[in-house]
């Protein structure tokens, strides 16, 4: 019934792009609703009815002004693409907001969950892919003006704070009061670890996950900057890892991407020696980011819960930050 109702009120926001020449198709309903669809302008694109509440209109017609700056630069992004009235953006009855960019046609990397079916070798050889795909990113973004554009903050207190982005993650509901208590103490060690760091502060795309980096022929192309906002380089680099957290060739992993990114951007001793700061920071995020989308009972939270507990748990392994 949902998908039901959010595919009339899909074929509702097409009509500021001209409508639709199909029915929409869903490919996704997470944080937001997404369609493929085809226009009647002959144009095949990607329409998504946003999350209500969880992004002001400034805020997501900013992210369309920076990935179209992105394309400008050559970056291997969607096309956003305006309605007949010009704007970015388009509003349903009901406050919803809409948006389309152009189709992609590629396949994800891989998907959450699912083992890399191939050789450490060749999972290693995507990575560097990826790190160069990430460093090409925050190169084209250095060359944008991004002065006004506002965008959510993934820097100390977005991150580490005491009311984070995501959420207070230290309250999951599946945390026993000892494990809340170590990622408490956590926390304070990663706030003075970045705090000494010092490192500038930039647009990123902020949700590099397998399923948002896409692979045709030609290479990779990266999609869904909904989460793109003002935060470290090398949070997106451990963003890009949370889902390998557990792998045991991690670190040979981890090496890869650097390499790639180093291709790109040349060596980067801060990011090198912070991998396992970052990863455990996008674990922490997602251990808020389920508090407040799944009911607390649900077992998403136990898992998300463990993994930033792991990530924790080597961050202390690896780090000077709290003495023993």
């Amino acid at each position: 019934m949902l998908n039901e109702v959010a595919a009339k009120k899909a074929k509702l926001a097409a009509e500021s792009w001209g409508g639709l020449d199909a029915p929409a198709r869903m490919i996704r309903n997470r944080e937001n609703a997404v369609f493929e669809v085809m226009l009647k302008s002959g144009q095949h694109a990607a329409l998504r009815l946003h999350r209500m509440g969880y992004q002001t209109p400034a805020a997501i017609e900013a992210e369309l002004v920076w990935t179209d700056k992105l394309r400008a630069e050559g970056f291997a992004c969607p096309e956003p693409i305006k309605t007949q009235d010009g704007g970015w953006i388009a509003k349903l009855p009901d406050g919803q907001i809409a948006t389309c960019v152009g189709w992609i046609n590629a396949t994800p990397i891989g998907e959450n969950g699912v083992l890399f079916d191939g050789s450490v070798e060749a999972h290693c050889a995507q990575y560097r892919q990826v790190g160069a795909l990430i460093a090409q990113l925050h190169q084209a973004t250095a060359r944008i003006d991004c002065a006004g554009l506002e965008r959510p903050m993934w820097d100390l207190d977005g991150l580490l704070g005491e009311d984070p982005h995501w959420g207070r993650f230290w309250e999951n509901p599946a945390l026993d009061p000892d494990e809340a208590r170590l990622l408490l103490q956590v926390r304070d060690a990663a706030r003075e670890d970045l705090e000494r760091r010092n490192l500038p502060l930039s647009l990123i795309h902020a949700d590099l996950l397998q399923e948002n980096i896409m692979q045709d022929k030609d290479g990779l192309w990266l999609i869904d900057f909904d989460d793109g906002g003002f935060g470290y380089h090398g949070y997106d680099l451990g963003t890009a890892l949370i889902q390998h957290a557990e792998l045991p060739y991690l670190d040979q992993l981890s090496d890869a991407m650097l390499s790639g990114y180093e291709a790109v951007l040349g060596p980067q001793p801060d990011l090198a020696e912070g991998m396992p700061l970052f990863i455990m920071l996008r674990g922490m995020a997602s251990c808020g980011w389920t508090i407040a989308r799944a009911a607390p009972d649900h077992p998403s939270h136990r898992a998300y819960a463990e993994r930033a507990l792991r990530c924790a748990t080597t961050y202390l392994q690896t780090t000077t930050a709290i003495s023993s």
